[in-house]
């Protein structure tokens, strides 16, 4: 049962949030990444976790492992729940307080955004989502941190819906809404106000990237090392244009389908120390875009695409005299277990990316295994 909760920084130390994004898996997990988790979260021990989307891959709970789907809803319903618990669980254990936006995947299929909270609020150490403005969507929503002692909102956290449209089609808007972008705009002066008329420092967090981040990419030709691996809306080859962002990128930006002024807002108000996203799993960057500091966070999951240099975590320590200049830092699955033939090994055997090289290596391993018998039958 979701309980109110009060976030206030550590006293002496700094507030470490870790943000993971994308972990889009099922009801049978690859174990890999719950492994990379636990072992983030014992290594960091992270004060708050926040997941940004693509929590689970939802159009295909409706699948056994034969890929064989169904479409009775309270079954999908009880996929989704198993998936949400692998996730979920390892907080519980750890008493981790969590928190979550939608993403994409999350809304493909007939669970309700709503009823999806629901399976969340039955988590003791998850906590938000908004019950408050019903024209927005459930997952936008902001969470205040407050002082070491309690009494004074230190700094503050936005989480904005920029999921597909809740209707169980899976179509419809990729985007924050105009809503979303109105209802900030009024918070950040009620927060304002509150804080006797200073601005209070935040984070915006959402999954889909604001279009504006293509602008930290530059053309290039087509066989330069560095070009990602799909191409532009106009065709052409780019990469991530390093004179802009410290990073890298495997992928063009995946970004909103439209946009009602949200990068406009942000600067009218100036309380946003960056913008943080997810939905691109190989990416991993932080630039600036007029002004306004741009940071892309890599994917957790196996399940789903990626890059061996990609799947991990990015973790946010934050001191509560100084919010606006953090330090971020990324935590990846061979930082974590080291690079070696145990660690490649796990990492073949588990990424979505050799799904196909897997299948003819165990498959040419079985057929190894069926003439080996028949030689032995035949000539012992």
């Amino acid at each position: 049962m979701q309980v109110e909760r009060k976030i206030c920084f550590p006293k002496g130390r700094k507030l470490k949030i870790m943000q993971v994004s994308d972990p889009q898996d099922m009801h049978f997990v690859r174990k890999a990444m719950i492994k990379m988790l636990d072992k983030a979260y014992d290594t960091v021990k992270p004060d708050l976790i926040v997941f940004t989307g693509d929590n689970v891959h939802g159009n295909h709970l409706d699948e056994n492992r034969l890929g064989m789907s169904t479409k009775d809803v309270g079954k999908i319903k009880k996929n989704m729940k198993k998936a949400i618990s692998y996730i979920a669980e390892p907080l519980e254990k750890r008493q981790i307080p969590f928190c979550m936006i939608y993403g994409n995947h999350d809304d493909l299929n007939p669970i309700s955004k709503q009823e999806q909270a629901d399976l969340y609020k039955d988590y003791k150490y998850f906590f938000g989502l908004n019950s408050d403005e019903p024209e927005l969507d459930c997952d936008t929503y902001n969470v205040p941190i407050y002082s070491s002692d309690g009494k004074k909102i230190k700094f503050n956290l936005w989480m904005l819906d920029s999921a597909g449209k809740d209707d169980g089609t899976g179509k419809g808007y990729s985007y924050v809404k105009k809503e979303a972008v109105e209802w900030y705009r009024r918070k950040s002066d009620e927060l304002t106000k509150e804080n006797n008329g200073e601005k209070v420092p935040s984070l915006m967090f959402q999954h889909i990237p604001i279009p504006q981040t293509t602008s930290l990419f530059t053309e290039c030709e087509a066989d330069d090392k560095d070009a990602v691996k799909w191409r532009g809306s106009d065709g052409k080859p780019y990469k991530l244009d390093l004179t802009k962002a410290k990073g890298y990128a495997a992928e063009y930006p995946e970004v909103c389908e439209a946009d009602f002024g949200q990068l406009e807002a942000v600067k009218e108000k100036g309380d946003v120390c960056a913008l943080v996203f997810g939905h691109d799993h190989p990416n991993s960057f932080i630039g600036e875009v007029e002004g306004v500091k741009i940071i892309q966070s890599p994917g957790a999951s196996f399940r789903s695409y990626g890059i061996p240099r990609s799947r991990g975590v990015r973790v946010f320590e934050i001191d509560e005299n100084d919010p606006c200049s953090f330090e971020t830092y990324e935590i990846g699955y061979f930082d974590l277990f080291g690079e070696n033939a145990k660690t490649k090994i796990e990492y073949f055997m588990n990424a979505d990316e050799y799904d196909y090289k897997r299948a003819i290596l165990l498959g040419s391993l079985g057929l190894a295994a069926v003439v080996a018998i028949v030689l032995l039958i035949i000539f012992l």
